[in-house]
């Protein structure tokens, strides 16, 4: 089958791009490279430099490449910008998205896979988290996934488009051959902002509130490797064939790591000391986030390869000691 990789050039898209060739499939890349890298993408994939909202070119695509489904990764993600500047995340998420469906549409592909997030349910006391719980976006990158998802619902109902939402958590770790993996500019994620501060790129690590009701203070979240991303988005495949099909599930380790916890596994896994400086909790931080996945585990017979956070730090650092400045090291 010929699958478009929207966003194959970026963290969780090249990934998926990798977990795709090994499974035997022949995926096609658009990225516009804002954020994504083309050293992420071998060169014996096709790989169009392109915007997802631009109509006509992604509709040539289609029709050149014959392609059969899409998935759907590029999105901004940053949630402070999104607050500062949401015409930005609107046009990019929302929007252009609308466009990429349109030309899907319109030549005749229905079939798509929804990088979502856990950031559509907003603030809960439930945990773990489970797909039934009530979404209530509290920022504009939240709201455009959640509007996403609404006019996927829209769209199946209407159009019999065939779709599934993903909405995981902590995305983390890289390639187990280490040639692909996390390079955000800004960097905002957890470990490797703690790799920085263990190998003095930066001068420390802030714990931003020691005193949440937690076992050690800080907060918990769920962290989930990239690869096991990847392979939950190849395993819908097989319910996508059914017309008009909505899907939507939850994708996480179920464990979650503290803050402090992340700290200790980099320092074992590295054996190199991080300095810490602890600050007062930012605002909007819940204590606590992890995923109820059974969901997906029970109907797409999927499976955490990756449940050690230290195994999934490794494999960051193995990327990290090998690319410390990232695909610029390529």
């Amino acid at each position: 089958m010929n699958v478009l990789v929207v966003g194959g050039a970026g963290y969780i898209g090249s990934h998926c791009v990798r977990q795709l060739q090994q499974a035997g499939y022949h995926p096609v890349v658009l990225d516009n490279l804002v954020f994504g890298h083309r050293e992420a993408v071998s060169d014996d994939i096709p790989f169009y430099d392109c915007d997802l909202g631009d109509y006509d070119s992604v509709a040539q695509i289609l029709k050149r490449e014959k392609i059969e489904l899409v998935m759907h990764f590029a999105a901004f993600a940053y949630v402070g910008e999104s607050v500062t500047d949401p015409r930005k995340y609107y046009e990019n998420n929302f929007v252009a998205t609308l466009r990429l469906l349109e030309a899907m549409l319109d030549n005749g592909v229905k079939k798509f896979v929804f990088s979502s997030s856990c950031a559509t349910y907003g603030e809960t006391d439930t945990l773990p988290m489970l797909e039934s719980l009530t979404q209530a976006p509290i920022n504009p990158y939240g709201q455009t996934k959640l509007d996403v998802e609404n006019c996927l619902k829209a769209f199946s109902k209407a159009y019999g488009l065939s779709f599934a939402a993903f909405r995981y958590f902590n995305a983390a770790g890289a390639a187990e051959d280490g040639s692909i993996g996390e390079d955000h500019n800004p960097e905002t994620h957890l470990i490797p902002l703690v790799f920085d501060a263990a190998t003095g790129r930066r001068e420390n690590i802030k714990i931003f509130g020691t005193d949440y009701s937690t076992p050690d203070g800080t907060c918990l979240r769920d962290y989930v490797h990239v690869d096991d991303l990847s392979r939950a988005h190849i395993a819908v495949f097989e319910q996508l064939e059914t017309p008009g099909i909505e899907l939507f599930y939850n994708l996480g380790t179920g464990t979650p790591s503290s803050v402090r916890e992340i700290i200790d596994a980099v320092e074992a896994v590295t054996g190199l000391k991080v300095p810490i400086v602890e600050a007062s909790r930012r605002a909007g931080d819940p204590p606590a986030l992890y995923a109820d996945s059974s969901k997906a585990q029970r109907e797409l017979g999927w499976e955490v390869k990756y449940s050690s956070v230290q195994d999934i730090i490794a494999s960051a650092w193995a990327w990290h000691q090998s690319h410390p400045n990232g695909f610029d090291d390529n």
